[in-house]
């Protein structure tokens, strides 16, 4: 299994008159399949919300949706399942996959929901579970609840008790470090869209909404396509940089695609950047985008950088690869005219629209609902400039109602929060 990386600039020409000059690098990332390359092991962790707001149809259609995954399940891929209520427990340990009819008929018997939502617990166990089977495996885990996590009781300036939303993001946090990647689903239309947005953007995974219970097994099988076309894991993207060009300042790394995520940035050692990206699908190219800053430089074809990715083969056992190091090249021209590049200008666009609803949600929460009607129009006219027509309709009806004195339902939130990050899919 090996890398391909690509790179492009918004504009490959830069003025040489120009002192300063700001431009956008996308980088294309994915993994590319040998010949006699076969697809990973899977080890999979299930950590279930099984509180007493899931009695009834969201269990059974979460049961349902779990069955159908564990019937794509190969020997050789592992799985495990918590469930979580006011507490959590193990209903599955890690184990690989030998007799799945006893592991459904063992869920099917002990996901019966009650109690409260104790998310940190269940995220605790979970990621306990999935270290027990590692080697040589994709790795994650799969968090579905319908809820919000137990927060601290805060008595003046004192927390007392734990706070279950810190907890899962320092688990997350503990997870990447651990090269686990956790994925989010959002049941129902209460649950916190902060939380599990940041757990999985911490986490390496993806969000995803199940409105309606019906929706459980379609969810649930599409990730499990993205988990299955995982060919490398661990992947870092290394950038350095020449003297007289830098990365901006303020969140100057993201991720545009498949999902939009404001990606950390760590400095390596040597001066140059580090970020990391997590798994590396074979189907599916990671889109990221850095905005740098160039300055006064010769005229000509001049490098400005170079990327390369850090990854690990878990195929072959091999932990620590490095890709063919890729220049990036800008054209410093003495008779400037702008040679721009369509597809970076559409993940431009991607990310602008995600910052747009970003800013529009902050507006809302500050009581603006002018400012945040405004801002959600500026988004979904942006949507429309990339052809997302799913995410336009969303955003302006949003829009619409704010500017018409209504309140947006949970649902509305919950969609705009969706299709801010991705494609929403019908």
């Amino acid at each position: 299994m090996k890398v391909k990386l690509l790179s492009a600039l918004n504009d490959n020409n830069v003025d040489l008159a120009q002192t300063s000059s700001q431009r956008q690098l996308a980088m294309t990332i994915s993994a590319i399949a040998g010949e006699f390359d076969q697809n990973l092991p899977l080890n999979l962790c299930l950590i279930l919300d099984r509180s007493g707001s899931m009695h009834g149809q969201p269990i059974k259609t979460v049961i349902q949706a779990v069955e159908g995954l564990i019937d794509r399940l190969k020997i050789g891929d592992r799985i495990s399942v918590v469930a979580f209520s006011g507490t959590a427990e193990v209903i599955i340990p890690n184990q690989a996959i030998e007799d799945p009819e006893s592991i459904k008929s063992q869920i099917k018997s002990k996901l019966s929901a009650s109690g409260g939502t104790a998310i940190a617990e269940g995220l605790e166990l979970g990621i306990t579970e999935l270290m027990k089977g590692t080697r040589g495996a994709v790795s994650q885990a799969v968090l579905l609840t319908d809820g919000h996590g137990e927060s601290a009781l805060r008595i003046w300036k004192w927390d007392i008790g734990r706070d279950d939303n810190k907890r899962c993001l320092k688990l997350a946090q503990k997870a990447a470090k651990l090269n686990l990647t956790i994925n989010t689903f959002g049941f129902g239309n209460n649950w916190n869209q902060d939380l599990l947005e940041k757990i999985a953007d911490v986490g390496g995974g993806t969000l995803a909404h199940i409105e309606h219970p019906e929706q459980a097994v379609e969810q649930f099988s599409r990730l499990f396509g993205r988990i299955q076309s995982i060919g490398l894991t661990n992947a870092y993207l290394l950038l350095s940089l020449v003297p007289n060009v830098r990365l901006a300042e303020l969140k100057p790394i993201a991720q545009v695609a498949p999902d939009t995520i404001e990606l950390p940035v760590e400095r390596e050692a040597d001066g140059s950047f580090a970020v990391r990206l997590g798994d590396l699908m074979q189907d599916v190219q990671r889109v990221v985008l850095a905005n740098i800053y160039l300055g006064q430089l010769p005229e000509g074809k001049q490098a400005i950088g170079h990327l390369q990715i850090r990854y690990d083969d878990p195929l072959v056992n091999q932990e620590g690869l490095l890709s063919p190091l890729v220049p990036v090249y800008a054209d410093v021209v003495r008779a400037y005219q702008p040679d721009s590049n369509p597809q970076v200008q559409q993940s431009i666009l991607a990310l602008a629209k995600y910052r747009q609803t970003q800013l529009a949600e902050a507006k809302l929460l500050q009581g603006d609902r002018t400012g945040a009607a405004t801002m959600l129009q500026t988004a979904a006219k942006t949507a429309l400039q990339i052809g997302d027509k799913g995410a336009a309709t969303v955003l302006q009806s949003s829009a619409t109602r704010l500017q018409a004195g209504e309140e947006l339902s949970e649902a509305d939130l919950k969609k705009t929060r969706i299709v801010s990050k991705t494609v929403l899919q019908e």
